[in-house]
């Protein structure tokens, strides 16, 4: 039984036999066919039962595995290996299918690789999850050939393995480094000018060309003869929050991820960027009531717990509530922080219902408002108009693409800082946001 499940005929096998049944039929027209045919077909099954014989004499011919990694990076491309050995002693080719977690919906994912006699080789395919959660692999089905490639042999490899998907962690090596060489400005980061200096101290060191002459200490020159200068440094431990909307206006889909996800994404690799420069980071979210919170703290375990709090992160995109915000915030942050608002608004309306709590919080807080532009109506705005309704469309997408730019001013009116960006750019945006802030000496 278990012979027979493991058994598949070919195509190869059905194109032969079919050849020979038309040889036969022509043989009624060409009676010299008749012969040609009954040779044809008894060498197309000693050929199919030696094609059996080779692939079944061995008993374990191939060996696989599949490696996944510990944890799935949301919205990255994460690399799965595939290791296989063939113990065989000739040429074998091979076809990989493996049952991918259901979340990626791939019904026809296959992988054909050829292996020389005992050679061990790895192969790799990309797996890009567009949801948190947890993706379960099944068995690792591997089909096997002969050069006669008549029937194949499968292996089933009881291979299971569950990966969870957290927050875009992949992408914190790529600015790791960066933001600690202050680099950060080779991924499209901008370099800002400094304006003045902050009033914490480092040290007092030798004046060299180039240093400012109004830092000057001339106590320290008069006691050491020569000239030295105060160097400061910037201000350090300052709060730093990234709150998350939950609500409604975060469900919209932009490249199979939704903007909540975007703003998850952003809000680790900012706070990553944030401890490594000497703040301390923290979260929280709010849709309905205010859940999910981190402290603000720069201790060494902050990213692993930020990254486990937004993993958990689940929401049924309620409408928000901004006053049940502001109370949490007012009751339970009493130190002056810098926060990220992640969040959409798509009318001015919709930015007036909320802005009496906007500017509550702006008033003991450094707010920064993070929205989302539409790039369908860019696309909509940019496409060529050939009839009128196309251009009525065009009309009202200008209108919406417009209040948006409108929504930054009202914000600015009201000192609070905006970001208006799209999904993709979310996270160099909100660092280039952070940079400004701490050169102005904001915070």
């Amino acid at each position: 039984m278990k012979f027979i499940k493991s058994l598949y005929i070919e195509n190869r096998f059905y194109y032969l036999a079919s050849a020979i049944v038309v040889m036969f039929i022509l043989s009624f027209v060409v009676p010299w066919l008749f012969f040609i045919s009954q040779i044809a077909l008894f060498a197309l099954g000693a050929f199919f039962l030696l094609d059996i014989l080779i692939l079944f004499f061995v008993k374990k011919g191939l060996v696989a595995h599949r490696e996944t990694p510990d944890k799935f990076s949301n919205g990255d491309e994460n690399v799965i290996l595939v290791h296989l050995e063939n113990r065989y002693n000739f040429l074998i080719k091979t076809i990989i299918i493996d049952e991918i977690p259901e979340q990626f919906q791939l019904r026809n994912f296959k992988l054909s690789k050829s292996l020389k006699p005992h050679e061990l080789q790895t192969f790799q395919y990309k797996l890009r999850p567009t949801q948190r959660g947890e993706y379960h692999f099944g068995y690792l089905n591997v089909y096997v050939m002969s050069f006669m490639m008549l029937v194949s042999k499968r292996y089933k490899y009881n291979n299971k393995a569950m990966v969870p998907t957290y927050p875009a962690f992949l992408q914190l090596k790529k600015y790791d480094l960066l933001a600690i060489s202050n680099n950060l400005h080779m991924y499209g980061i901008k370099k800002m000018r400094r304006i003045g200096h902050t009033m914490e101290f480092e040290q007092i060191k030798e004046y060299v060309q180039g240093d400012d002459i109004r830092t000057i200490n001339w106590k320290a020159t008069a006691k050491k003869n020569q000239l030295m200068v105060n160097q400061f440094q910037d201000e350090k431990s300052q709060p730093v929050y990234s709150v998350i909307d939950k609500g409604r206006v975060m469900k919209m889909p932009f490249n199979g991820l939704s903007l909540l996800d975007y703003a998850i994404n952003a809000t680790l690799i900012i706070s990553n960027v944030v401890l490594k420069k000497h703040d301390k980071a923290g979260m929280f979210t709010f849709s309905k009531k205010v859940e999910n919170t981190v402290v603000a703290e720069r201790r060494n375990s902050q990213m692993t717990l930020i990254l486990e709090t937004l993993y958990n992160v689940e929401t049924d995109f309620f409408e928000s509530d901004f006053g049940r915000l502001y109370a949490d915030v007012k009751t339970h942050i009493n130190q002056r922080s810098l926060m990220f608002l992640y969040t959409n608004f798509e009318t001015l309306d919709a930015l007036h219902r909320q802005l009496p709590y906007l500017k509550a919080i702006a008033k003991n807080h450094l707010l920064v408002v993070v929205f989302f532009k539409n790039t369908e109506l860019d696309q909509l705005i940019n496409k060529k108009t050939h009839i009128i309704e196309e251009i009525y469309d065009k009309v009202i997408a200008e209108k919406f693409a417009f209040e948006k730019r409108l929504i930054v001013n009202e914000l600015k009116k009201y000192g609070i800082y905006s970001i208006l960006t799209t999904p993709e750019n979310l996270t160099i945006d909100t660092i280039n946001k952070y940079l400004e802030i701490k050169a102005r000496g904001l915070i």
